[in-house]
């Protein structure tokens, strides 16, 4: 066993130059840029999955506690948790696998950088690499969705002079900024700062709820509906879900066999952060939460909330580039533009992938619902379903078991625990995530349609009341504050 890591040690070194000047800095301004732009340690691997996973879903997470109930959404939420870390360690163990053939068979990948389903092609063949591929990148491309879609819900609360579907306009111009990020190596900075800002807003959260306290007449009914469940049951199997970066991560990490249990170590840090603030919001508010899938909408406005409201649009700015890259990628090889070593002509070709994003995002403008309708349909089978069948499937014959790089884990019963953990994953998966989850996000996700339309100009916005006629008497009641229809009953 030592001397197969030793092996991998000496194969997988990391020969990711992708985009940089070559040799050693040799002035303060290069040191400088290095420091801030250059990361491949495993601490930069580490903020890059932490502040990957806790993007907007945190301002989601107390609106599934409203549907789940308490008890059920923190279990939930600690089962899913250490599901997405054993699948994001099976996707780990294929890409070590598959690099460590390749490089012994001198494959160079000087200025390339390998993807998911590259590592199902090698390893699986053409069919499983065609099924990857529609996964993944439907997923990120839904992704990147839904960080539009939650930049333009954030700053509505701030400033309400717009309406959300022009704030999509202006922040989908923003983040096609993130052509000119050449790759995840180049995320150094950015993650540390991503990570940053939502421990603050997942702080600020907590706090603020607790100093509030419950409002009057707070009910906690959750579980009311099967519908309403299993809805919020698929957000947090999507919160969990966001390693479908893996491959890119550990493809840009100078030793990516080190990855085995960042994943796991940046999952354990993410709890302390959705566990108190979901909690928190839905101990104070309750049943409010169902009309309110932004956890910003309840709390009163204040210097902290606009803070953490401009955190988190940095902070969305920066994840809808973790969730595209992959995707521009893709488009590069597709096109012939991958070894480009011009950074002006990468990020030209890469701007048509924006544009769909954009149209989507304008679209179906559901924030929360969407996540789940995501999480059931496509997270379930991207990163749990289809990497757990992989890993079954790659070590099948003994020969491949007795030759792997990276043999299992002692306590997990090494082969036999490791076929029976991925074959709960694919069945539970599958039945609970994909079945009843997929029956239930898409019930809601219909009734948003019908409820709101699509191209709504402002979701969930309270409607503008006009100025009163003279003629009306002043004292007549008010409008309701908020849509009538409660956008998350079942239809």
């Amino acid at each position: 066993m030592a001397t197969s890591d030793k092996v991998v040690e000496t194969v997988i070194v990391g020969n990711y130059v992708e985009m940089e000047t070559e040799g050693k800095p040799n002035d303060m301004k290069a040191r400088l840029s290095k420091f801030l732009w250059h990361g491949g340690s495993a601490y930069d691997a580490w903020f890059s999955c932490a502040s990957n996973q806790v993007a907007q879903v945190l301002l989601t997470l107390p609106y599934s506690f409203s549907q789940l109930g308490m008890l059920s959404g923190i279990c939930f939420q600690l089962f899913y948790g250490l599901l997405g870390s054993w699948t994001a360690y099976l996707i780990s163990v294929l890409y070590v696998e598959y690099r460590t053939r390749k490089e012994r068979e001198k494959v160079e990948f000087r200025n390339h950088v390998i993807q998911w389903f590259e590592v199902l092609d090698g390893l699986l063949g053409k069919y499983w690499r065609n099924v990857g591929l529609a996964f993944n990148c439907t997923f990120l491309l839904f992704g990147s969705v839904i960080q539009l879609i939650a930049c333009a819900s954030n700053i509505y609360y701030i400033n309400d002079n717009l309406d959300k579907r022009t704030w999509t306009y202006i922040f989908g111009a923003c983040c096609a900024t993130t052509v000119f990020i050449p790759s995840f190596h180049n995320y150094r900075m950015w993650s540390f700062l991503g990570l940053v800002m939502t421990t603050y807003t997942a702080w600020y959260l907590t706090i603020a709820s607790l100093l509030h306290g419950q409002v009057e007449g707070v009910k906690h009914s959750g579980p009311a509906k099967i519908v309403l469940y299993f809805t919020g049951a698929t957000n947090i199997l999507y919160t969990f879900g966001g390693h479908a970066v893996t491959v890119e991560i550990m493809h840009a990490m100078w030793k990516p066999q080190k990855f085995k249990a960042i994943y796991l170590l940046a999952t354990l840090y993410v709890l302390t952060l959705t566990l108190p603030s979901a909690a928190a919001v839905y101990w104070a508010f309750g049943d409010m939460l169902l009309n309110h899938s932004n956890a910003f909408a309840l709390l009163p406005r204040s210097p902290s909330r606009d803070m953490a409201v401009i955190l988190m649009l940095i902070h969305q700015f920066i994840t809808f580039g973790f969730a595209c890259t992959p995707l521009y990628f893709v488009w590069e090889k597709a096109i012939g533009m991958h070894e480009c070593k011009s950074l002006c002509k990468r990020a030209a070709a890469r701007l048509p992938v924006v544009i769909p994003i954009w149209f989507l995002a304008i679209i179906f403008p559901f924030f929360g619902p969407i996540n789940s309708t995501v999480g059931s349909l496509l997270v379930s089978f991207t990163v749990y379903i289809i990497p757990a069948l992989a890993h079954m499937f790659t070590f099948k014959s003994s020969a491949a078991r007795e030759n792997a790089v990276e043999q299992p884990p002692k306590f997990m019963g090494r082969w036999v625990g490791t076929y029976m953990m991925n074959s709960f994953v694919v069945v539970w998966v599958l039945i609970v995530g994909f079945g009843f989850g997929g029956w239930a996000s898409v019930t809601n996700f219909v009734h948003q349609i019908n409820t709101f339309g699509l191209f709504t100009k402002c979701y969930q916005c309270p409607p503008t009341m006009p100025p009163p006629l003279p003629h009306l008497n002043a004292t007549a009641a008010p409008p309701p504050l908020h849509h009538p229809l409660n956008h998350t009953h079942s239809p």
